[in-house]
């Protein structure tokens, strides 16, 4: 039986449909990673080629798909951190845990500021992710995605050790 994927450019959402199925369609979540959406699922190098970027880093512009962050395109939410950009694995901020904002803790120089862009709108997140981040001493700065990349821009060039946690606002959003 041959499968179909259907790609939505608008929305976030895939849909799969099988020959026997057509009658049920099954949502899968717009932003996890899985194996079959990158080849080298699970696998990620980082190389530093200078230690500082000479005018820091900038987020040029953000999409439904995901952010253009100095000239490179980055599909879905992503963690920007002095000097690297990855791909971050959540849904929405409804993910957002201790867990998947380890990586912003573990980073040495440790960061001053992290700002959280969680979509279309301003979110309320988990107290205790907020308490953990706070007793680790991070600022954390909670925004809507396009004032996020504002935030973190300005942090950027003003030479602060900023980091960004950026969710892609959803289609039709602005």
């Amino acid at each position: 039986m041959a499968a179909v994927r259907l790609l939505c450019p608008r929305s976030a959402l895939r849909l799969r449909l099988t020959c026997s199925q057509q009658s049920r369609v099954c949502v899968v979540r717009g932003h996890r990673l899985g194996p079959f959406d990158d080849e080298q699922y699970q696998k990620t190098s980082v190389s530093i080629m200078q230690k500082e970027a000479p005018a820091g880093t900038v987020i040029y512009s953000y999409s439904p798909r995901g952010f253009n962050i100095n000239g490179n395109t980055v599909f879905g939410p992503c963690a920007v951190l002095p000097p690297a950009i990855l791909q971050w694995n959540v849904g929405s901020h409804s993910d957002i845990s201790v867990e998947s904002l380890s990586l912003f803790y573990l980073l040495e120089p440790q960061i001053e500021v992290l700002v959280l862009g969680t979509g279309a709108r301003t979110e309320r997140l988990h107290a205790g992710v907020l308490e953990e981040l706070k007793k680790r001493g991070i600022a954390v700065e909670v925004q809507d995605t396009p004032n996020a990349c504002a935030t973190f821009n300005f942090l950027s060039s003003e030479r602060r050790l900023a980091a960004a946690a950026l969710i892609p606002p959803p289609a039709g959003s602005r």
